[in-house]
């Protein structure tokens, strides 16, 4: 995979990036939100297909929350080894090899959708479709380097966003499928993404770029692991896309078992929430930019908190029209914290360089470094968030038949989330004169 390699790439260097950079990146940028459009709607396709799993497939809802944990869980893990494939094997030829294996679980899916398959193969290939979640981490990773730091919150915010827009389109497909066909014909839904997939992969080999100057830093790698800065960012990611990719996964499959919703109606309702979370994600990152990203992140938890409490309302209340109001609120809440958190992430590294005496472009290279190697990190473990949800989810309706107590969980989290992003980031120090203590209020 020799593939078309740049070898010099300065993006700071304002000619530089006038004259060919720019062009260069966006064309980058726009291949690489579509394969990672794609590697969205392939990791969450089976919150679709548990809609398609009626009573011929001898599967109870404590089940189909299990599968859509599996393909949470894997999506997590992999973006670990996505994050650094990107400097091994090339921005480029990692797109292109990352979008044809996701016809590995596309194929996988379209063999064994049918009444009599094993629940142990049901689980298998739900693992399968995890590798599509691993196409963010290296997707983002990859258009990281592409973009000056000027221009990065607006680059990664597309990107992320244009990314996450894949679940909802899922969904939709998913919805028309059932709406015309019936809820007997998943195969369908999966042979639209096949031709897809090609034409990602087509789209990376013929139109993206391999970036020579990008090398994997270890070093920086093992420091990100010992900051604690890191740890508290994936905390908070938790909550944030956590909340947003579990939610994806789970909400049409709530809709069906506590409210009795049928198919069609669950699949006409599930899109909505993940559409508009996945649409205001760059606008969290525009607040994040005007009025500092932990002012917005901790709101942003505030709100999450409150609209959790309407949705144990509605939940206790068994209605409905409440429990979508406060449902698709979270979904928009933790789009905005997506792009809150992801843009905190530099400046707080950049803020600890000042701390240790470093100055002007020494101290962002350092946060730039740092952040880098922080971000994969941190993403893995906020889709771990995901897995969370649906297993609580899964015990909550195997104990109680609702999922109350599983929304009582989360409210406490997102207080922890609060109560941390006010003491770390926004709580001045009683010596916030002193060298040693960097003051994150501007974050």
């Amino acid at each position: 995979m020799n593939g078309r390699w740049i070898e010099v790439w300065d993006p700071e260097d304002e000619v530089f990036w006038e004259r060919t950079g720019e062009r260069i990146a966006r064309r980058n940028l726009w291949f690489s939100v579509f394969s990672e459009h794609i590697g969205f709607s392939i990791w969450t396709m089976w919150s679709v297909m548990v809609l398609f799993m009626g009573p011929a497939y001898h599967v109870d809802p404590a089940g189909k929350f299990f599968l859509i944990s599996t393909a949470t869980a894997v999506g997590a893990l992999v973006r670990i080894p996505y994050t650094f494939a990107v400097a091994k094997f090339g921005g480029r030829n990692w797109t292109i090899f990352s979008a044809l294996s996701l016809l590995v679980p596309a194929g996988a899916a379209f063999a064994v959708m049918e009444p009599g398959t094993s629940y142990t193969t049901f689980m298998l290939v739900a693992a399968l479709a995890g590798i599509g979640g691993g196409n963010f981490a290296s997707s983002m990773t990859n258009i990281n380097s592409f973009f000056p730091l000027r221009k990065k919150g607006w680059a990664l915010g597309l990107n992320a966003g244009g990314g996450n827009i894949g679940v909802p389109v899922v969904q939709l497909i998913g919805l028309l499928v059932i709406g015309t066909a019936g809820a007997t014909h998943p195969r369908i839904v999966l042979g639209v993404y096949v031709p897809l997939i090609v034409a990602a992969a087509l789209g990376a080999a013929l139109k993206m770029d391999n970036l020579a100057p990008v090398k994997n830093d270890t070093g920086a790698a093992l420091e990100a692991v010992r900051d604690r800065h890191t740890w508290i960012m994936a905390l908070l990611y938790v909550g944030t896309f956590g909340s947003f990719i579990g939610y994806s996964f789970a909400f049409g499959l709530v809709l069906q078992t506590q409210f009795g919703r049928t198919p069609l109606q669950a699949a006409s309702l599930t899109f909505i929430g993940p559409l508009l979370g996945s649409l205001i994600r760059p606008v969290g990152g525009a607040f994040a930019d005007r009025f500092g990203g932990a002012r917005i992140t901790l709101w942003t938890f505030a709100a999450m908190s409150a609209a959790t409490g309407v949705v144990i309302f509605a939940s206790v209340q068994k209605s409905l029209g409440v429990f979508l109001v406060g449902f698709i609120s979270l979904f928009v809440l933790s789009g905005l914290g997506n792009g809150s958190t992801y843009k905190m992430i530099p400046a707080i590294f950049q803020a600890t360089a000042v701390s240790k005496g470093m100055e002007g472009e020494t101290a962002a290279a350092y946060g730039r470094r740092l952040s880098g190697a922080a971000m994969g990190l941190i993403g893995a473990v906020g889709a771990l968030g995901g897995l969370a949800i649906n297993l609580a989810f899964r015990q909550s309706f195997m104990s109680n038949g609702t999922g109350t107590a599983a929304f009582v969980s989360f409210l406490a989290f997102y207080a922890l989330c609060f109560t941390a992003t006010w003491a770390v980031y926004l709580r001045r120090p009683a010596a916030a004169t002193a060298p040693s203590e960097p003051v994150y209020a501007e974050v």
